[in-house]
């Protein structure tokens, strides 16, 4: 058996994550008790001190809990009959793209002295990468992107910026998400809508209303 500081610690942090959401959501553990070892396993960098967390938590994770956590933690691909791009053009105003929306591999964003807001959480992917060509002039766009994503940025800026706070990250069925072209005394923010620890929060309470409706 592998001792435990030589297991991969990210494993060692999601398996016990694990056993938190399973025991809140089935009513074992508080949920202040779930926020504050939720928040102890995702700042600490020793092996030990994350097992400890789950120490006294029994109860196994099942298949049910296993199959619900990758349908709602999942990038969303969807086939169907989709355009390969989509324009969004906005003069002295705005649009926002979200909610459950099918993505085509190219967008197309014009904005001049207007903004577009695009929200990809709870889109669904038609094709693993996916192209933002922007221009902007006095404009701007905000995008929202769910945590498992890699975005890839390349637009040129002029008297404008670009800055991005989306995690990077290495997993190649990961979809990719580009955005490229040119920015004029305008800007593009990118970042995530919620924040790991909140979709875990959320994760959790929605296995709790599973589970407990199914215990009653």
């Amino acid at each position: 058996m592998v001792k435990l500081e030589d297991r991969p610690i990210e494993q060692v942090r999601e398996e016990v994550i694990d056993k938190l959401i399973y025991h809140y959501s089935h009513g074992v553990i508080s949920a202040d008790a779930f926020e504050r070892r939720l928040d102890k396993a995702m700042a600490s960098k020793d092996h030990q001190e994350i097992a400890d967390l789950a120490a006294d938590l029994t109860m196994q994770v099942d298949g049910d809990y296993t199959r619900e956590k990758e349908k709602k933690l999942n990038i969303n691909y969807s086939a169907g009959d989709v355009p390969d791009n989509e324009t969004v053009i906005n003069i002295m105003g705005g649009s926002d793209r979200s909610g459950r929306w099918k993505v085509p591999a190219e967008i197309r964003v014009l904005n001049i002295m207007g903004g577009s807001d695009i929200d990809f959480t709870d889109a669904e992917f038609t094709s693993p990468n996916v192209t933002i060509k922007t221009l902007c002039i006095m404009g701007g766009i905000d995008i929202k992107v769910p945590e498992n994503v890699n975005v890839v940025t390349k637009a040129f800026c002029l008297m404008g910026g670009l800055d991005n706070k989306a995690p990077s990250i290495a997993d190649r069925q990961a979809p990719t998400i580009t955005e490229e072209g040119i920015v004029l005394m305008g800007g593009v923010d990118i970042g995530l809508k919620r924040t790991i620890k909140e979709k875990f929060v959320e994760l959790a309470n929605q296995m709790k209303a599973l589970f407990g409706s199914s215990q009653r």
